[in-house]
């Protein structure tokens, strides 16, 4: 039998060696046939790459052909910025004008509505927060308001703008037959009554210590629109005389100064125009009643 040779069988094996690499998964190999052109033997390597090795996976930012994904990131979030006041100190205007009634129909807030929040107002509120047991901030917050609201009814225009700066007390028993000058020394406020009806009502103040406002029950005596004091003389306008020298009468200081001040006896008016309307109402006679 004729030998065959073993030329023949060299490119078969090679083709069975490419073959067996690629389906093992190795790495690509180099084939040599011997009897090349050049005496040094062909290589033959294979044409598909081989998957990487393990623990070195290739990022998909350098496959051809792909967009890199989006790195995951933790958001951070700020955290939700603290309700904004409704009102606080400072605040002015009809809001803090109806924040006012309101505390007051709660008996919080002992004086009218100015429509200024101040320490007064930031006081009745922090008494209102202990009652509903929010935090004692002294501010209305979104939270303070609703509560508010919903204790309370809708101010009245006379809760609102009442005549006087104090709430005009319970008028005294003598007071309430005829026309009388009803004055308050506990509200300090003076009450024009008729028939038991109170038509106006004004802030008064009155004499220190050492010269004291007279109480007791008296009548007008004398009337001077543009009177001058002749023991201090000063401007009395729209005085009337109901106790020897003591008088009701509007007074510049009490309007500019307030209750830091004092007379020397006489009933100080602070609204011109209300004393001047008394003044045309009021005669000779008219009953005066000054209590405490």
């Amino acid at each position: 039998m004729k030998r065959s040779s073993g030329r023949g069988r060299a490119p078969v094996m090679a083709t069975v060696l490419v073959v067996a690499a690629l389906a093992v998964g190795c790495r690509p190999v180099t084939i040599t046939k011997a009897g090349g052109p050049d005496g040094r033997g062909v290589q033959y390597a294979p044409t598909t790459p081989a998957p990487p090795p393990l623990g070195r996976q290739t990022p998909p930012t350098a496959r051809a052909g792909h967009l890199a994904p989006a790195r995951p990131h933790h958001t951070v979030r700020a955290a939700p910025p603290a309700a904004r006041p409704v009102l606080a100190f400072g605040s002015h205007g009809t809001r803090v004008r109806e924040l006012q009634a309101r505390l007051t129909q709660l008996g919080l807030f002992h004086r009218a509505p100015t429509g200024r929040y101040a320490t007064v107002t930031a006081t009745a509120v922090r008494a209102f927060q202990k009652q509903q047991g929010l935090p004692r901030t002294g501010t209305v917050a979104p939270a303070t308001w609703s509560a508010l609201r919903a204790r309370t009814r809708r101010p009245s225009h006379g809760e609102l703008h009442p005549p006087t700066a104090r709430p005009v007390g319970t008028p005294d028993p003598r007071c309430l037959r005829g026309r009388v000058i009803c004055i308050s020394k506990r509200s300090n406020t003076l009450a024009w009554v008729v028939d038991g009806r109170v038509v106006s009502a004004m802030d008064v103040r009155f004499g220190s210590q050492y010269t004291p406002t007279r109480e007791g029950t008296f009548a007008i005596t004398f009337k001077s629109r543009r009177h001058v004091s002749t023991l201090y003389h000063t401007a009395m306008p729209y005085a009337m005389f109901f106790s020897g020298g003591q008088a009701v009468h509007y007074s510049a200081d009490f309007a500019a100064r307030g209750y830091t001040g004092a007379s020397h006896g006489c009933v100080n008016v602070r609204d011109r125009a209300k004393v001047a309307a008394l003044f045309d109402a009021v005669k000779k006679g008219t009953k005066v009643v000054v209590h405490h």
